[in-house]
């Protein structure tokens, strides 16, 4: 495929994605999934038309009195590397980690202008990679070499876009394990414009661009950075390739068999690798998320068009065109959707093991799964269907954590499946349109979780139990599951159990409410869930935490209550994590769309005077996504990925140089970006 095919392609989404992200992005991550019809035609009430109540100082989990803290945040344009706090964001405050309190002090960085091609960090810290898309793993891979790039090299070597992240240390401190996603790849900027010839190869280069890292890194003492090592010993790629174990309930029904695997239990390779967790046992959680999009579908079902959205008959990959299980018109293949869309576990200290994919946990696009013990023992995991009008998932595990990490490795394979129903609780007359708050002041409401399965059987009428777990978002639709607006990330604070949503934005909301009270939301918000009948329970009550924006220009965002034009101004959350004090952070996509911003890491407060107070501890470069954030406080370091960096650049004219910026060192490509792992630390 030519440039010039590969614009004219993209030129239908140029409007489109005015509220969210590159038209690029939307081609190759998600194919185009907001432009083509909405692949939730239910009638199910959406989220926006039954949760009622707005944000206000006695909002349902209680907000204390703001701190009366001067700040002007600046708009200026930030160092290279870092952001002095005083000069450049004027008289933005330090943030909550003040002497006193354990945590991350820093003094907030200004908002980076979205043409800046470069990684900003706070004042006093720095930063550099750990590992970039084609760093080989063994002694016996190639170096990485932009201009000769084989299927054979990139099955050895570090993957492309990365996402979610981990850094699991060993006892020691001092050795652990880094995991990382690739989600998808761009051909645009990974090789010169070329023929259609050359795509056939290519296409092999792609499958083993995605799909998973396992990296050993290694220092010399504990608060120090990392190093990855080459030729570890739990060193492992996982690709397109890899075969994966189905398990659960659907593993070997007729929904998952195809000529290939006439049983339905071996799967080759794992797709759209996005968001994830890190199990109490040790293992990764990978979530499947746009794999419609590597697919050619007849859509000639209900079940497939509540997946794939509409037919087609080719992809942004092509692999389809030599790879037959790709092409779900051939009826030996017309099950191979079926069996993507899964959470996929892996043991990340045991290179020999076998991934495998959980279909008692549902199957959706999953941004991800985080787990968290319930009181009884068992494990509770939170999930999120990352596309517009779909809904919040949990799944409980039908055994409890034990001491054994052998079974444990079996908990995620048995239990039920819920999905989430909201209720408001205040009238909806008030909302204008415009987020200004109704006349009630209350933005909360209490929720059920509605059973998919119940002791591992379908409780859905007309639905088989393979049924419920291979076309759950039908399953969903048919209990009168609430519409959300592309949950993201779903996290449970370790320390408090309550349970943080993430929905990234809805641009084509048309009918608003208390709970979405903005006409076309480009800014997303986050929800705070408290379970009321235990986390392995069915009743929750809810509360909106955030409801972004930049308040310049946003004179209606919300902040949990704390002064608006004190806080960075933020947009799109996606990622969340937590650090060692339970205060939240938010990773962003798609703010240079929405509010002309670098995207960038967030830290939120969730208690006290400081409640709601958002300050920006970094953005990434120009055109990127922040991704995977963890949070090392006590240590004083912070990773991210940063993924599509210049992503609406080519091979030939590159719009950012991240991470090696120029440089000829070995290793480095001095001429075009690299999705990379990136380390910040005290300077």
């Amino acid at each position: 495929m030519t440039l010039a095919d590969n614009t004219r392609r993209l030129l239908p989404m140029a409007d489109h994605v005015r509220g969210k992200r590159s038209a690029v992005t939307c081609e190759l991550k998600c194919a185009n999934a907001c432009l083509g019809p909405e692949c939730n035609t239910s009638t199910n009430e959406d989220f926006r038309s039954i949760a009622d109540a707005v944000f206000s100082r006695r909002a349902f989990f209680g907000l204390s009195a703001a701190a009366a803290v001067a700040v002007a945040v600046g708009a200026g344009r930030p160092a290279p590397v870092s952001a002095p706090g005083a000069s450049g964001v004027g008289g933005l405050g330090a943030s909550s980690g003040k002497p006193g309190r354990a945590g991350l002090s820093f003094r907030p960085i200004a908002p980076v202008p979205a043409e800046v091609d470069a990684f900003t960090v706070p004042d006093g810290f720095t930063w550099k990679p750990i590992i970039r898309w084609g760093d080989p793993l063994f002694s016996r891979t190639p170096a990485f070499d932009l201009a000769r790039q084989t299927p054979e090299a990139q099955a050895e070597q570090f993957g492309y876009n990365s996402d979610y992240l981990d850094i699991v240390a060993d006892p020691s401190g001092k050795t652990g394990v880094l995991v990382n996603n690739h989600e998808y790849v761009n051909p645009g900027l990974m090789f010169p414009t070329t023929t259609d010839a050359a795509e056939l190869r290519r296409g092999d280069i792609y499958k083993a661009a995605q799909g998973m890292s396992v990296v050993e890194i290694a220092r010399r003492k504990v608060g120090e950075p990392w190093s990855y090592v080459v030729d570890g010993r739990r060193n492992r790629r996982i690709t397109v390739e890899t075969v994966v174990e189905l398990t659960g309930p659907a593993a070997g029904s007729d929904l998952v068999t195809t000529a290939a695997d006439p049983e339905g239990r071996w799967v080759r390779g794992t797709l759209g690798n996005c968001a994830g967790g890190t199990t109490p046992w040790g293992t990764i959680l990978s979530g499947e998320e746009n794999f419609n999009g590597y697919f050619a579908w007849a859509a000639d079902t209900p079940e497939q068009k509540r997946y794939s959205g509409s037919s087609t008959t080719s992809t942004s990959t092509g692999w389809e065109t030599y790879d037959p299980r790709f092409d779900a018109h051939d009826p030996d293949f017309v099950n191979e959707p079926n069996r993507f869309g899964y959470i996929v576990e892996i043991d990340p200290q045991d290179p020999t093991s076998t991934p495998r994919k959980h279909t008692a946990m549902g199957r959706f696009k999953h941004e991800g799964a985080n787990v968290h013990v319930a009181e009884d023992g068992r494990v509770v995991a939170y999930m999120g269907d990352d596309e517009r009008n779909d809904y919040l998932y949990k799944f409980v595990s039908k055994n409890r954590i034990s001491g054994s990490r052998k079974k444990n490795l079996d908990l995620l394979s048995e239990g039920d499946l819920y999905v989430a129903k909201f209720s408001g609780n205040s009238p909806a007359a008030d909302i204008t349109g415009t987020g200004a708050p109704p006349s009630d002041g209350a933005f909360d409401g209490t929720g059920t979780w509605i059973p998919l399965t119940q002791n591992g059987e379908g409780v859905v009428p007309g639905f088989t139990t393979e049924q419920v777990l291979v076309y759950t978002r039908l399953a969903a639709d048919a209990v009168g599951a609430t519409k959300m607006d592309r949950p993201e990330d779903v996290q449970p604070n370790p320390r408090t159990g309550k349970v943080y949503v993430a929905l990234t934005n809805n641009s084509n909301r048309a009918v608003v409410d208390e709970a979405n009270p903005v006409s076309g939301n480009r800014y997303g918000h986050v929800i705070e869930l408290t379970e009321t009948s235990g986390q392995a329970g069915r009743t929750f009550g809810w509360s909106i935490l955030l409801l972004c924006g930049d308040p310049s220009t946003f004179t209606n965002a919300y902040f949990a209550g704390f002064p608006k034009e004190l806080v960075s101004p933020i947009s799109c959350p996606d990622n969340l994590a937590f650090d060692s004090e339970g205060d939240l952070w938010i990773s962003t996509d798609g703010a240079p769309s929405t509010i002309g911003l670098n995207d960038g890491l967030f830290k939120v407060p969730l208690t006290g005077s400081e409640r709601g107070h958002v300050q920006q501890f970094l953005a990434v470069p120009r055109d990127a996504e922040t991704c995977g954030p963890v949070i090392h406080d006590a240590e004083g370091l912070v990773f991210v990925a940063v993924q599509h960096p210049g992503e609406d650049g080519s091979f030939e004219a590159p719009r950012s140089l991240v991470p090696d910026y120029g440089s000829a060192a070995p290793g480095d490509v001095s001429n075009a970006p690299r999705p990379a792992v990136v380390q910040v630390y005290r300077a």
